[in-house]
């Protein structure tokens, strides 16, 4: 049986912060979680992961995406091997802006197991999010695809059947809401609703200093953690 992973925030800048830039969120990220205890994944484009995983510390590298193959021919690929050796520790997949054949998202979910990675695999509805749970990933990032960038957070109905429906698959799958979450408060409710974690973009890019918003939010989710008896 799979080791439930504790609840935690992701910092998702996609692609709009690469070098420097993705480094100096990152280390904003990394200083958060040494002053809250609160388990951050830091999303990065490939060619960052490295420097970032160098010069950080506590948060969880997260690759954005990769592809199931093994060592050999694949070129042009994103080997899992690859990702991890250049100092990932998680993986995002089958994000609606990158999806996945089922075929490739079951294999990518082995293929991380298989590394020791942590696979988060993304889901639409809360019908699709039942049936990954069925693959058995690390984590599930389930966001209405309507509501990513629009600053409209799900309703609390989405996020309590996203929760009630995966859990009832595997217990141990960690339920994060994303999509729409853009303040403190909105994690905080994914929170009270039995949700594990909760991650944005926009919502941290677009305040006024995403450094004091990725604090704001992991504060929120440790406080609804309190609040539910859940702090780890």
């Amino acid at each position: 049986m799979k080791t439930p992973l504790e609840p935690f925030l992701m910092v998702n800048p996609k692609s709009y912060l690469y070098g420097e830039a993705s480094l100096d969120l990152a280390k904003a990220a990394d200083q958060t979680v040494a002053e809250t205890g609160l388990t951050i994944f830091f999303t990065c484009p490939y060619p960052d992961i490295r420097m970032i995983a160098e010069q950080t510390e506590h948060i969880i590298v997260t690759a954005q995406s990769m592809m199931p193959l093994k060592p050999g021919r694949g070129m042009g690929h994103l080997l899992p091997e690859a990702i991890k050796a250049a100092g990932a520790g998680a993986v995002v997949l089958n994000h609606a802006e990158n999806p996945l054949t089922f075929h490739d998202l079951y294999e990518n979910i082995r293929r991380a197991a298989e590394l020791n990675m942590i696979s988060i695999a993304c889901a639409d509805s809360v019908a699709e999010a039942e049936v990954l749970a069925m693959m058995r990933p690390d984590a599930i990032l389930a966001e209405p695809t309507d509501l990513i960038g629009t600053g409209v957070a799900a309703d609390d109905s989405y996020i309590d059947g996203c929760v009630s429906r995966i859990k009832a698959v595997d217990s141990h799958i960690a339920v994060m809401i994303g999509s729409g979450i853009t303040t403190a408060a909105d994690c905080y409710n994914v929170i009270l609703h039995g949700g594990d974690a909760a991650g944005s973009t926009s919502g941290i890019l677009n305040a006024p200093d995403p450094k004091v918003r990725i604090r704001e939010m992991a504060e929120a989710v440790c406080r609804g953690l309190k609040e539910t008896g859940r702090m780890v």
